[in-house]
């Protein structure tokens, strides 16, 4: 057991205290805007789960708040509540001023929260409304990070640039045909989904890192239950895998690993050859016939659409046609 600097009592296998102060992240759900954007955009109903993913390898998430009406979002309410998000409501009323009181109760409240608690060092502003460009500039202006999450059809171009960084929610929701992850993976791949966000948002993660963000995704989480003593001998078990390299000792600089990826990378080559032309739908199917453990989540990919395009990019295949008509074909 080890103690952080705030008190808290934390457990690492590498047996090194967790010295680095975790951020505090607060975050603003614009709700009417995200929900009817990912209804017309991706045709499914906003998943706050993925979000809250994300945003767990960047720091510990302390407020959580959504503006709606919810007479009109009770699913979406209830999955909410799941994820302990304060609701705040907005009820009805003639015209535009009930959307133009959702903007001002959510830019007054993250204001005041942060003129209240100087340590909430990031805010996450969720909308595609750029009437919320200022709230974002004066975040900026009293020293604090901001991120913005929208869905890409319906985000202004206005307010990514406005962000410190702007997450488009399309490539952190799974894609509707991707089908479940092989069982007995959801660890292993817990641990490498996360270290890939770690990488993405940072330049070097240490294993004591890791372990904090594994955390906040899975409180639950336990490296005994996949056969392990000690956090360090499952990061052990993934290098000698081929999953990830470990650098270092004590608390070791921890990166996902190039023989996984380059096994990956074979095996959709292979059969893409095969086939000679396969319907996109069909293609996670496909490879996970020719091998069950395959995960694009293990390679360090939210979902198998961002794995597609990153291979299409890298020469190893090449995608024709639109929606649901699209194909793969081998690079040449």
């Amino acid at each position: 057991m080890t103690w952080t600097p705030n008190g808290r009592q934390g457990c690492d296998s590498t047996n090194v205290a967790i010295e680095t102060p975790e951020s505090r992240i607060a975050v603003f759900l614009d709700y009417e805007n995200l929900a009817i954007g990912a209804r017309e955009s991706i045709g499914a109903l906003f998943d706050f789960g993925v979000v809250a993913d994300a945003l767990a390898e960047r720091g510990r998430v302390i407020a959580r708040r959504a503006y709606a009406d919810w007479s009109y979002f009770d699913d979406d309410r209830r999955m909410l509540t799941r994820h302990q998000v304060e609701l705040i409501d907005i009820p009805q009323k003639m015209g535009g001023s009930r959307k133009n009181a959702a903007d001002i109760k959510l830019a007054i409240d993250a204001i005041e929260l942060a003129l209240e608690r100087d340590y909430i060092a990031t805010f996450v502003i969720c909308t595609g409304d750029s009437d919320l460009s200022p709230l974002v500039q004066k975040l900026r202006e009293l020293d604090r990070t901001v991120i913005g999450v929208g869905i890409r059809q319906s985000t202004s171009k206005l307010l990514p640039p406005a962000c410190d960084e702007f997450l488009f929610y399309d490539d952190l929701a799974p894609n509707a045909d991707e089908g479940e992850e092989p069982s007995g993976t959801d660890r292993p791949t817990l641990v490498l989904a996360t270290l890939a966000g770690l990488e993405r948002s940072s330049e070097s993660v240490r294993a004591s890192t890791l372990k904090r963000a594994i955390k906040r995704k899975d409180p639950t989480f336990s490296e005994t239950e996949l056969g392990h003593r000690s956090f360090g001998s499952l990061l052990r078990a993934l290098e000698s895998d081929g999953h990830l390299q470990l650098e270092g000792e004590g608390d070791p600089m921890v990166s996902l690993g190039d023989s996984a990826s380059s096994r990956a990378d074979e095996l959709l080559t292979s059969v893409v050859a095969s086939a000679k032309d396969l319907p996109l739908t069909g293609l996670k199917d496909a490879l996970r016939n020719a091998d069950p453990d395959f995960s694009e989540r293990r390679l360090g990919y939210r979902n198998f659409g961002s794995y597609v395009r990153a291979a299409e990019a890298r020469g190893l295949i090449r995608v024709t046609g639109k929606d649901d008509r699209r194909r793969v074909l081998p690079p040449n």
